[in-house]
């Protein structure tokens, strides 16, 4: 099968890439797999490398071995000396890498080239990293999140690592497009890790779901498709920010000339008068606005509070946090997941430290620094994952071809996971018995599951989702397809009556201030296709 590479600047196909492969020998040793072609002026690298992970218990320890402190290894012997970006898919793995990175450049007596990058980082902080970048004076690594995919002009980089499968091939595309510029190779080098397989390891997990939705990723990247852009949703929380804004421009605004401003000749003319009616009521109850007796809406005290802090014009969720302040400087920004609690040890800014004190009520975490600590856990999801992602990935394992990019543990992973979808039978039957209950594999993106799930539990079923499955517990396979036949037959319900039964719809930012009846129309718009659902379910 013959797949073309993307329209970056390059024009060969796999197979010729391939071919070239022979003659590349990159730092790092004689065990990467790299595919290169060179046209228009330009080369792609790409490699995969697969890892094991190891008891996490033992992660934190100096001379245990990890996954992580191979990857930090890894990316120490290759990319020191050049500007690069390490793109990773939470702010916690970012500062896990970064510390780490310290370490091995401190014991190596090296000056340390590594930087951390994320949201919740001090201005000042990110932008002498951005300032770093652009210096090319002194060789720099960014470890980062999404912060630097986009809109931050840092000039081009030698190559580009991802840790972790992309969720999106959009992503993976413009992280990939910081790299190559001026007419340099273009280098993207993923790395993947995966649990030991056992015999008590569910079906999702022996499938080695991280390596293979990397590599239906890069194949659809070569194929150049991207997901396309998201055309569904009320995008209320959007509203939200742009009512808030627009009372902060004028110093206050009637609600027909913000409807008028906003939805009847705006971008948001999907909102009914009586829905933005509504929504007014609810940012009322929130306290975000209030309404003078001739009727012009101003900021109420949430509202100016809101409105008046830093983060405000940060369209990305920002849940409670605490000021990180280190020694007398601030460093950022931390949402707890656990209470902080004074003499606990925490990693943030690429640096080591001990909590000192906590005011709750200034939401301030004072911190000195130490020789203990691990990354924090920050508040936050990842993307969905689109229908077609899904699809490749099954066509991945019903495959025989071996991307030649993958190392050889990305290559042994690659032919566990085919040989247990083999052993499952999923290429025959989505639907099989674990334990005392059934685990079901449409290979449908997230939105579809969500959806599936719910339809589910608003029959009477049950069910939770896993990656790729979803689990129905205490449910035999016949009795399971009964209730799927079934429920194939009805007419889809109303998407306000499944959407009710999401325990969390809060997605966007602002959605935490819409009460249930906007809060529920939200999330049904922005996350649940019932036709595609309903075509999924004759499948079983």
């Amino acid at each position: 099968m013959r797949r073309r590479v993307p329209r970056i600047g390059l024009s060969a196909t796999l197979g010729d890439m391939a071919a070239a492969a022979e003659f590349l020998r990159p730092r790092g040793g004689p065990d990467v797999h790299v595919i290169t072609s060179k046209a228009e002026g330009q080369e792609l690298r790409l490699q995969l490398r697969g890892y094991l992970k190891t008891d996490p218990s033992q992660a934190d320890e100096e001379t245990a071995p990890s996954a992580v402190a191979d990857i930090a290894a890894h990316l120490f012997r290759t990319l020191r000396g050049a500007d690069n970006l390490v793109f990773t898919n939470s702010r916690s793995m970012v500062e896990e890498l970064t510390d780490r990175l310290a370490r091995l450049s401190a014991r190596e007596r090296v000056p340390d080239e590594f930087v951390p990058h994320h949201g919740a980082l001090a201005k000042q902080i990110r932008e002498e990293v951005e300032a770093r970048l652009k210096d090319r004076a002194r060789p720099v690594t960014a470890i980062c999140t999404s912060t630097l995919e986009m809109g931050i002009d840092i000039g081009s980089v030698a190559s580009v690592a991802q840790v972790g499968a992309p969720n999106a091939v959009a992503a993976l595309r413009q992280r990939l497009g910081r790299a190559g510029r001026r007419g340099g190779p273009a280098i993207l080098r993923v790395y993947v890790t995966e649990e030991e397989v056992t015999g008590d390891t569910a079906p999702q997990e022996q499938l080695r779901e991280e390596l293979v939705q990397t590599i239906a990723a890069v194949n659809l990247l070569l194929d150049r498709w991207c997901e396309p852009p998201e055309s569904g949703g009320l995008h209320l929380s959007t509203l939200i920010q742009q009512v808030l804004s627009l009372i902060a421009q004028h110093g206050g605004v009637m609600p027909a000339d913000a409807y008028r401003a906003l939805c009847g000749q705006g971008p948001f003319h999907h909102v009914s008068t009586s829905m933005f009616g509504t929504l007014l009521r609810d940012l009322a109850a929130a306290r975000l606005v209030r309404q003078e007796s001739d009727g012009l809406l101003l900021h109420d005290e949430e509202g100016e509070r809101l409105v008046n802090h830093y983060s405000f014009f940060a369209a990305f969720d920002s849940p409670v946090e605490f000021r990180l302040i280190g020694d007398g400087s601030p460093l950022g920004t931390y949402a707890p997941l656990a209470p902080p609690v004074p003499g606990m040890y925490l990693i943030f800014a690429g640096r080591r430290w001990r909590i000192v004190d906590v005011d709750e009520r200034s939401r301030t975490i004072e911190l000195t620094a130490a020789s203990g600590g691990r990354p924090p856990g920050f508040v936050g999801t990842g993307a969905p994952v689109h229908d077609r992602i899904r699809q490749e990935m099954r066509a991945v394992y019903t495959s025989t071809d071996v991307p030649v990019y993958l190392d050889a543990t990305a290559q042994r992973l690659l032919e566990e996971a085919r040989k247990n979808f083999r052993l499952l039978r999923l290429h025959q039957d989505p639907v099989l018995t674990w334990g005392s209950g059934t685990v079901l594999f449409p290979f449908r993106g997230d939105t579809v599951m969500t959806t599936l799930t719910l339809a589910l539990h608003h029959a009477g079923l049950p069910c939770t989702q896993e990656g790729l499955a979803l689990t129905l517990p205490k449910t035999e396979p016949d009795k399971a397809r009964a209730h799927l036949a079934a429920l194939a037959g009805t007419p889809p319900p109303d998407p306000l009556a499944l959407a009710a039964l999401a325990p969390v719809k809060t997605i966007d930012r602002h959605d935490i201030h819409l009460r249930d009846t906007l809060a529920t129309a939200a999330y049904a718009a922005r996350r649940l296709d019932l036709p595609a659902t309903w075509k999924t379910l004759h499948t079983f």
